[in-house]
């Protein structure tokens, strides 16, 4: 099956993987600060993260729990969401009586497939939905199922989640604005989802309560053709609020071909929205709206323009030669001011030597702002460079004699001859005083003669 998005959340698969700390967007933030408890703004093209606030702080979850549990759905059967029907066990209706809780109308002994089921909790937060899969991936028990929810979070790196139930209705189901866009970030990679997250009309079928297909609608006006909320670039998102007064929101947003997710946890209504309804909603067109406005993605690097020079040895071509990065480092900048804001850390030598050929990496370029870093380019040669050979024999004659190796040599060279000399004198005085033992001046006598006969 193919992955939307597959481009932009190719630098993302590792799931832990954190994305880049808000301080490399330090002193750019929204004129007015949203009231959400809990905040978290990412761009997908670069993992950089352009506003946080409270981003690992545990609230209340509600109906964004439903996302873990279409996570788990699609991730087990992606590819029989049409072939795997499911009935709706009456226990369900049982837990849920009472609780004026939101829904698809789907009643007890009824079956529906996995995609009809996946619309329901997705559009409408259809909670009998939630516990229909639950039921059936947990073989019956919704503590099972439950546990498989955990383990998911923790396995995508989630920290501060825990699961109680599949639908969100407890308290107890909490998470961080931080996790939730983990566990969003996840669910982007299957197409289903992506378009049941995107519509904001679908057809539920006739059933055994139900003589003709019905229309179901989503929760989420950013979509909505004829909502003060909606915005163009709103892909898809998933709501959630358990009582009056606050309401989370996680989506994602696309213009100009750039992706971000944004997640909201408990924005105010009185604060936010106080007549429409829809606090989370409402600050999220503000905020992302600030943030199409003030962020952009640009190159960071000219690729056509020298960035630095280094001087060149053992050449008569050139005394320096300019250095070029290789790639022109698209990422996420300020509007204003773009790549002028940004820090270069350069990793050179501090001379070159020839020959080398133009187009060789000699060095890279690490970009930061705010000290955090952006990435690292390599730097490649604009010319080539060769080498004179004479210069660099004579140079390397040069630093031969000037070497301390030469100088070891000398001085060693020095106390052997030294030493030998010292061994030769010393031997011919030794020499010359054993052999004269008489006065001193006098001749030795020859010794005589015998007689002869003659």
């Amino acid at each position: 099956m193919k992955k939307r998005l597959a481009a932009v959340l190719a630098m993302l698969l590792l799931a832990a993987a954190l994305a880049l700390p808000a301080a490399a967007m330090e002193g750019y933030a929204p004129e007015t600060e949203p009231s959400a408890e809990g905040a978290y703004v990412v761009n997908l093209d670069t993992n950089i993260v352009v506003y946080e606030k409270n981003s690992e702080t545990p609230l209340t979850a509600a109906s964004l729990t439903k996302l873990m549990t279409m996570l788990l759905m699609l991730k087990n059967y992606q590819d029989q969401l049409d072939t795997i029907t499911v009935t709706a066990p009456v226990y369900v209706f049982n837990i849920l009586y009472g609780l004026d809780a939101s829904n698809a109308d789907i009643r007890a002994g009824e079956t529906l497939t996995l995609r009809n089921l996946l619309y329901a909790m997705e559009l409408p937060s259809a909670n009998e939905a939630a516990y229909m899969v639950a039921d059936y991936m947990g073989g019956g028990s919704v503590d099972a199922f439950v546990a498989m929810m955990n383990a998911e979070a923790e396995a995508i790196g989630c920290t501060g989640t825990v699961f109680t139930d599949p639908c969100g209705l407890d308290e107890g189901n909490m998470t961080t604005a931080r996790d939730m866009y983990l566990i969003l970030r996840a669910l982007l990679e299957y197409d289903a989802f992506v378009e049941a997250a995107g519509a904001f009309t679908y057809q539920m079928p006739a059933n055994v309560h139900h003589d003709a297909p019905y229309t179901i609608r989503s929760t989420n006006s950013m979509i909505s053709p004829n909502s003060d909320y909606m915005r163009e670039y709103t892909q898809g998102g998933k709501t959630g609020n358990l009582q009056a007064g606050w309401q989370n929101f996680a989506s994602w947003h696309t213009q100009n071909g750039e992706t971000y997710i944004s997640v909201l946890l408990h924005s105010s209504q009185e604060v936010a929205d106080p007549k429409g309804g829809r606090p989370a909603l409402a600050e999220t067109c503000t905020l992302m709206d600030w943030v199409f406005a003030t962020f952009t993605i640009a190159p960071a690097l000219d690729t056509t323009a020298p960035i630095t020079e280094r001087p060149v040895r053992y050449s008569t071509d050139a005394d320096t030669i300019m250095l070029y990065p290789a790639d022109n480092m698209q990422t996420l900048l300020p509007a204003e001011g773009g790549a002028e804001l940004t820090q270069q850390t350069f990793d050179l030598p501090e001379y070159l030597t020839a020959p080398i050929q133009q187009g060789d990496v000699v060095g890279t370029v690490t970009l930061s702002i705010n000290g955090e870093n952006l990435g690292t380019v390599d730097l490649i040669a604009g010319s080539t460079v060769t080498r004179n050979q004479v210069l660099y024999t004579l140079t390397k004659v040069g630093e031969f004699f000037s070497s301390s190796y030469f100088r070891v040599v000398v001085i060693l060279t020095v106390i052997v001859i030294a030493v030998y000399a010292f061994v030769w004198v010393c031997a011919i005085l030794l020499g010359g005083s054993k052999g004269g033992k008489g006065r001193p001046g006098s001749r030795p006598r020859r010794p005589a003669r015998p007689d002869t006969q003659r």
